[in-house]
């Protein structure tokens, strides 16, 4: 299977052509750009990139949450109107999970964790045995005290990804190198193999927060 991969659900606009062996192609930006300028010239760039044609992919599959609520859109949208339009699957994927394969090579507790609002964050811890990554907890919003005091429960080393990995400090905590710490395609596609994929008026987006409109409209 070979599956395109995009992320936009951060800082990075992130696309990669991956199968379950090898990543064929991958381009993560960093940019002041808004994701909407970006995201489909790097799609098309790294398609050709792999020497394949949209229509080859057997798939796609975008970040689905949580994050930058702006950013999601752009990337769901994107995808929704390739799907449509070479009538191709799609899968939307957590997040969270995406960040925790980064570090899939640690064995052990993996938890990603991304910047929210205040002093809040978003996080989901993981188990991997260096080639799997599996779920422990469900993606959730918290404060980033009380996620540290969950973790100072779990055992052994504990490998922390994401743009708020450096806000949880300790000896037991290993912060993911720079070129780990933010999201990457292909760690995308890496989550969805293997997974039933699915039609794109079925893709949605998992927020975990209201929009900070709706905040200020219900105060």
């Amino acid at each position: 299977m070979t599956l395109l991969g995009i992320d936009t659900s951060g800082k990075t606009a992130s696309a990669a052509v991956c199968t379950e062996t090898a990543v064929l192609a991958q381009t993560t930006v960093y940019t002041s750009l808004t994701h909407s300028q970006v995201i489909l010239p790097i799609c098309r760039d790294v398609v050709k990139s792999a020497g394949l044609e949209l229509s080859d992919l057997d798939g796609i599959a975008v970040s689905a949450g949580p994050g930058s609520y702006t950013g999601l859109r752009i990337g769901i949208s994107s995808v929704k109107a390739i799907c449509f339009a070479l009538d191709k699957p799609c899968i939307g994927i957590s997040t969270l999970e995406s960040l925790a394969n980064n570090v899939s090579l640690h064995r052990g507790i993996i938890c990603a964790v991304m910047a929210a609002r205040l002093d809040l964050v978003y996080c989901a811890v993981f188990n991997s045995d260096s080639v799997k990554v599996s779920r422990i907890t469900d993606d959730e919003i918290c404060p980033i005290d009380q996620l540290a005091d969950r973790l100072e429960k779990m055992p052994g080393d504990i490998a922390v990804v994401g743009d708020a990995a450096d806000r949880l400090s300790g000896e037991r905590f290993i912060t993911a190198p720079p070129h780990l710490k933010l999201q990457l395609a292909s760690s995308l596609c890496s989550a969805a193999f293997g997974r039933k994929m699915g039609t794109p008026d079925e893709l949605e987006a998992a927020y975990l927060q209201i929009t900070k409109a709706e905040k200020d409209l219900q105060g």
